[in-house]
């Protein structure tokens, strides 16, 4: 069984199906259930439910199984949690994030920055040009905006991410 405490897992399962979607994992009913009845054990609004049970069910964390009535012909959708393959999604998260940082840190070393005083905007050298150095917002004249740190706090976050491998 997969630990809902864990920071990792709470924070990726957050970040898929938010807040509601997370409560309804941990609240959700043992074995096959239908919609309704995780809306009815959960009390979620039946919408949410089916929108977490769909992103769920893309993301290789959930399984449905169809059950046709034979008197009536309606279909059934019989659902059932299945985290073991949460491992492997979060590692292909990993590696996104990885990768955006990585194109992050290239963009802030290939640009020099100029923020407005007020932090109404930041913006590239060619964008601060076009409106003359001055904040589009307040007026204010735009100051040069060392984003060493910034690329400092990335870089220290990818040593951190690349240790784990």
């Amino acid at each position: 069984m997969i630990d809902l405490n864990d920071p990792v897992v709470r924070g990726y399962l957050i970040r898929l199906v938010g807040e509601d979607g997370l409560q309804m994992i941990v609240d959700m009913p043992e074995g096959e259930v239908t919609d309704e009845q995780i809306a009815e054990a959960t009390g979620i609004l039946l919408n949410i439910v089916r929108r977490t049970l769909f992103i769920l069910n893309e993301n290789k964390l959930a399984v449905c199984r169809r059950e046709r009535d034979s008197s009536s012909g309606w279909l059934t959708y019989l659902w059932t949690l299945d985290m073991t393959d949460i491992g492997p999604q979060l590692v292909k998260e990993k590696k996104r994030l990885v990768k955006n940082l990585r194109t992050r840190v290239q963009f802030e070393e290939d640009n020099v920055f100029y923020a407005c005083p007020e932090g109404c905007i930041r913006m590239n050298f060619n964008e601060a040009t076009e409106c003359e150095f001055l904040c589009p917002y307040c007026g204010e004249d735009m100051m040069y905006d060392d984003n060493s740190k910034f690329i400092d706090k990335i870089e220290k976050r990818l040593r951190f991410l690349d240790k784990d491998k």
